[in-house]
């Protein structure tokens, strides 16, 4: 538990206010952004949210008891970036969902040029389970290559590559579609490194020219429009939380 005498560890309080995930909450504490109580706050502090003064950038955090959570699923359109407010003007996810009463956040992320299933919520806890490093919650991609993919390459990306100065985890690749000047992929990864499978691909010398992500664990994108977004159904909650589960139970078993 991260109650402590009615306190809780910031990350969560930011992420339940639906302004950050946790990872991305724990960086704006660690750039200096998070103030409790006028003092500068520091990773790891703590703090009641309701008798206690949070702001996060100058803004002040207002949790309010009881709170709705809301769990979407967002196509999101190429050309949009990932974030709630780009200060550049440019196109955010935040435009799609705004009619929603409430401040959701990005799960994870799809850079600007990538399409696809994009979650999005209000909910630390959901959003953390699906995102923290250590899950390994699969993603599932559709990725179209030029030119024409090679079987060393294939392996290559199969068994893992040199990303950043470090080897990707394996991952699952099968070929949808071959033709003479590009292949058509379904990549599956368990861990979601910025633009990861571009720069996959990258070296291996294969340029990625669409990425859609077609599914997040047992959550399929369907037939979901462009730009159009909807509440995960019960059935959907409970599968995740059952792959959630089962993945736990892996990792033990692995330690």
């Amino acid at each position: 538990m991260e109650k402590e005498n009615n306190k809780i560890r910031l990350q969560k309080i930011i992420a339940d206010a639906g302004i950050a995930s946790r990872r991305k909450a724990e960086e704006l504490i660690g750039a200096g952004a998070v103030y409790v109580n006028g003092k500068r706050a520091k990773v790891g502090d703590k703090a009641d949210p309701f008798r206690d003064k949070i702001t996060v950038a100058g803004r002040e955090i207002i949790i309010r008891k009881n709170t709705k959570k809301y769990y979407v699923m967002l196509h999101k359109p190429r050309g949009f970036i990932t974030t709630m407010k780009d200060e550049g003007g440019r196109k955010c996810v935040a435009e799609l969902v705004d009619e929603i009463p409430a401040r959701l956040f990005p799960v994870g992320r799809l850079d600007r040029e990538s399409e696809g299933l994009l979650l999005m919520t209000n909910d630390g806890d959901f959003a953390n389970m699906i995102s923290h490093p250590s899950t390994h919650f699969p993603k599932t991609y559709r990725v179209t290559v030029r030119p024409r993919i090679r079987e060393d390459q294939l392996t290559d990306i199969t068994t893992g590559v040199v990303v950043d100065g470090r080897m990707s985890m394996p991952a699952a690749v099968r070929v949808i579609k071959s033709e003479q000047d590009r292949t058509v992929l379904e990549i599956v990864l368990e861990e979601g490194r910025n633009r990861q499978i571009r720069k996959m691909c990258e070296a291996v010398g294969l340029e990625t020219a669409r990425l859609k992500r077609t599914a997040i664990g047992p959550v399929k994108l369907g037939m979901l429009q462009p730009g159009k977004w909807r509440e995960l159904t019960p059935e959907e909650m409970r599968a995740i939380a059952s792959y959630s589960k089962k993945l736990n139970r892996k990792r033990k078993a692995e330690e």
